[in-house]
């Protein structure tokens, strides 16, 4: 794998891709979380998906290890590995092909193409959950603030979705450090969603993704 793609992208923006047996290796020190459905990860200079792709990849491992042999549950808990994955990127070509690397390996595991509900489903949480912007400023390339998508799932094929601002959420190490004013405070009387919305369906992503496609 070549580590750069440009020596001018290199001293322009610092960026150097981490080679995969190094990312394996640092994954390992995290084995217990790298490998459960439900652990979130925020890569804040996501490249390309060099850490994201193979965290999705042990997810989906467990998933299967787990819900193989259901085909309703292995899809749903696939989709929420995918959720609790997460990345900025500040270039705009580097942000493209994490959203289709991590698209591609999520679809070959379930056998999808684009016409099915959970591809685009999929789309759709990935276009929310890695975002074209810059962790340093915490803001998009649109000038906005980060917004970090919390995705739940209720069971029986329901998510649910709640929405923060990225600077607001990387305040909690401050409010709940041993001797502030606020250590004694619960997450739930600090941090409080931007927007929550109501259960939704793959259905009800797909058809999300859909309007969007039509907006554009």
């Amino acid at each position: 794998m070549n580590l750069i793609k440009s020596k001018k992208r290199v001293a322009d923006h610092g960026e150097v891709f981490t080679p995969p047996w190094l990312v394996e290796q640092m994954l390992d020190l995290v084995k217990g979380e790298a490998e459960r459905i439900d652990a979130r990860f925020l890569e804040p200079a996501c490249g390309s998906g060099n850490f994201l792709v193979p965290i999705l990849q042990r997810k989906l491992a467990a998933v299967e290890l787990k819900f193989g042999k259901s085909d309703f549950e292995k899809r749903h808990y696939a989709l929420y590995g995918l959720m609790c994955a997460y990345g900025v990127e500040l270039l705009e070509d580097n942000i493209a092909e994490c959203r289709a690397n991590m698209l591609d390996i999520f679809a070959d595991y379930l056998g999808l193409d684009e016409g099915d509900d959970l591809y685009r489903a999929a789309s759709h949480v990935l276009s929310l959950n890695l975002v074209h912007g810059d962790a340093m400023t915490m803001r998009g390339v649109d000038g906005n603030p980060i917004t970090v998508v919390e995705w739940g799932y209720l069971g029986k094929g329901k998510f649910q979705r709640r929405d923060f601002r990225l600077d607001v959420l990387t305040g909690m190490a401050s409010f709940s450090a041993e001797g502030s004013l606020f250590a004694g405070l619960g997450k739930h009387e600090i941090f409080t969603p931007a927007k929550s919305y109501p259960p939704m369906s793959v259905s009800d992503l797909a058809a999300a993704f859909d309007d969007l496609g039509a907006a554009a």
